[in-house]
């Protein structure tokens, strides 16, 4: 399909319940997501020290560019609400515990 991509995203302080609410349609997003030709590989809330509260979501997804990723990430209902305060995609190389690469590393 492409290359891997990390996402990080950090919430707005405040937003617990606004996650909570619109957690079941961004599962889904990322799940079926559509007219986007991405596919999300590893995912999960990111979790502060104190409480294990969710604050954050980590993804790493498969598409052929940045753009493509950045598409499919403004149609996420955590986007759309405003959850996040900041966003940052990175290229990644996923070669350690790749099931694609098992035999060769």
């Amino acid at each position: 399909m492409g290359q891997f991509f990390a996402v990080f995203a950090t919430d707005h302080e405040g937003t617990q319940a606004l996650r909570e609410k619109l957690r079941p349609t961004h599962r889904a997003h990322l799940r079926a997501p559509g007219i986007h030709h991405v596919v999300v590989r590893l995912g999960g809330p990111t979790l502060n020290d104190a409480s294990a509260a969710m604050n954050g979501t980590l993804l790493v997804v498969e598409a052929a560019s940045l753009p493509e990723v950045e598409a499919f990430l403004q149609d996420d209902p955590y986007v759309q609400a405003g959850l996040f305060s900041r966003i940052e995609i990175r290229p990644w190389s996923w070669s350690l515990g790749n099931p694609a690469l098992r035999d060769s590393v």
